[in-house]
């Protein structure tokens, strides 16, 4: 019995299986199991007969890496993404929690009228604002002056650096000498009158390479032999020097969302409504938020550290500085998309203007000169473009001309704070050179993502910094005195 089944069982397994239900027909290769959706693929597992155990169909091992580890490949880190944001949100929410029922609800729209105006009847921000279109007129003007040919070279550079270098001071000194005028309406004041500056810089430049490369097509074509060949031009399509010394064109690109001047700039075919709408939108929920958070988050925080400074009291300071960083750098990445994105977008979409290249992605900066180079497009072309190449033109080394990038960045950076504070502390300019050693230090001994930390740190912890001192200063100077 027992060698009959046992027979019987070999000649059922040697002979032709009949297919079942859901296996392949005779002749046709076995499908294999689909993986669950969703679900990590199955591994390779060699074929029975090379198993020396002959066992292989039971195996569930194959050489891989750990998830976490960096050979491993992967890099679909999503949901840890969402845990930091929840965490973030849930830390903050009870950060603010906190101060509600310490302060109580301190956010209070009219307030933000007061900050740029001290009385109703008295507008020195924006008058100063009108009259910077007389600098404008001057410029356009000296242009077309030069396009005529009715001014030298010479008069004409004269005349224009005599025009910017009052665009730099005739708004500082009326910012000192007026009382009325608030911090807040200087800041805003002096910040237009910077992008005059850089924006009638570059047109003067722009315009000059214009004349410049017509002497020198001039030239040649006076020293050109032979017969010209009627038909064989192609006209080129587009605004020519001098037919863009314009009271439309030099208007539009005082409003258009860039520093650089050109002839003719990339156009949009058309104004998307939908687009616009979202942007604008966000331009007015941002900067309410932005005016609530400052009110309700930093106004407490600044006012409460005055006190650890007057005394000296350095773990308190440390403690207060820790404590700013938080609300400060929430506030300066919602100014960042407030304006770069939201804002400038939709610029940029009402006129139609085509570049919309304001930043690339800094938040992956590994170095610090990376961030710099990246954060503000707009600035960054314009030093590149006007200050920085003309220098390596002229000889200078790459080193000398980043330097010399850093400290008008840094002049201008006390020159939006010093003046309308009106006091001269430095600690902007300071912070702005010292990104000169940073940037060799992160570059000299850190990579990868260590550099990207030590570039987010320096954002954190640096700001605040500035805040406190400039904070501390302007309260001894405007109020300690009289009480």
């Amino acid at each position: 019995m027992g060698e009959r089944g046992a027979g019987g069982s070999r000649r059922r397994r040697s002979g032709p299986r009949r297919p079942s239900a859901g296996s392949p027909a005779e002749g046709e290769p076995e499908r294999e199991a689909e993986p669950p959706r969703g679900g990590p693929e199955p591994a390779a597992e060699p074929p029975a007969e090379s198993d020396p155990d002959n066992c292989g169909d039971f195996r569930c091992h194959k050489a891989q890496e750990s998830l976490l580890s960096s050979s491993s490949g992967y890099s679909n880190y999503r949901g840890i993404l969402n845990w930091c944001v929840v965490m973030l949100v849930l830390s903050n929410a009870r950060l603010f929690l906190e101060n509600l029922i310490k302060y109580g609800i301190l956010v209070d729209p009219i307030q933000v009228v007061s900050l740029f105006l001290k009385d109703p009847y008295s507008w020195p921000s924006l008058c100063l604002v009108i009259v910077a279109n007389v600098f404008v007129l001057a410029a356009l003007h000296t242009e077309r002056r030069l396009a005529a040919g009715s001014l030298s070279e010479k008069v004409g550079t004269a005349l224009h650096a005599f025009n910017l270098l009052t665009i730099l001071c005739f708004p500082a000194l009326v910012v000192l000498m007026v009382s009325s005028i608030t911090p807040v309406g200087a800041v805003f004041t002096l910040s237009i009158y910077t992008i005059l500056f850089l924006k009638l810089f570059s047109f003067r430049d722009v315009n000059k390479w214009c004349r410049a490369r017509g002497r020198a097509k001039a030239g040649r074509v006076r020293s050109a032999s032979g017969p010209k060949k009627a038909n064989g031009e192609v006209a080129q399509s587009g605004v020519h020097y001098p037919a863009n010394l314009t009271y439309k064109d030099m208007y539009y690109f005082l409003f258009a969302p860039t520093l650089c001047y050109e002839l003719n700039f990339p156009r949009s075919p058309r104004v998307r409504k939908r687009f616009l709408l979202r942007r604008l939108f966000e331009m007015l929920f941002f900067i309410q938020l932005l005016v609530g958070l400052i009110q309700q988050w930093m106004v407490p925080t600044i006012q409460n550290s005055m006190k650890p400074f007057r005394d000296m009291d350095y773990s308190r300071i440390i403690e207060r500085l820790l404590k700013l960083a938080v609300p400060n750098h929430l506030i300066w990445l919602i100014f960042f998309y407030w304006f770069f994105h939201s804002s400038l977008n939709v610029l940029a979409e009402v006129m139609r203007f085509g570049d919309r290249e304001f930043y690339r992605d800094w938040w992956n900066s590994e170095s610090v000169t990376y961030f710099w180079q990246n954060w503000n497009i707009p600035v960054h072309k314009w030093c590149l473009r006007h200050f920085y190449k003309p220098m390596i033109k002229r000889g200078v080394s790459k080193w000398t001309a980043q330097t010399a990038v850093f400290l008008a960045s840094a002049f201008f950076h006390e020159y939006l704070v010093s003046v309308p504070l009106k006091m001269f502390r430095l600690w902007a300019f300071m912070g702005m050179m010292a990104q000169i050693p940073l940037a060799w230090l992160v570059g000299r001994f850190l990579r990868g993502n260590y550099g990207n930390a030590a570039v987010w740190i320096s954002l954190i912890i640096g700001q605040p910094i500035a805040v406190l001192m400039y904070v501390h200063d302007y309260y001894v100077l405007n109020y300690e005195g009289s009480q």
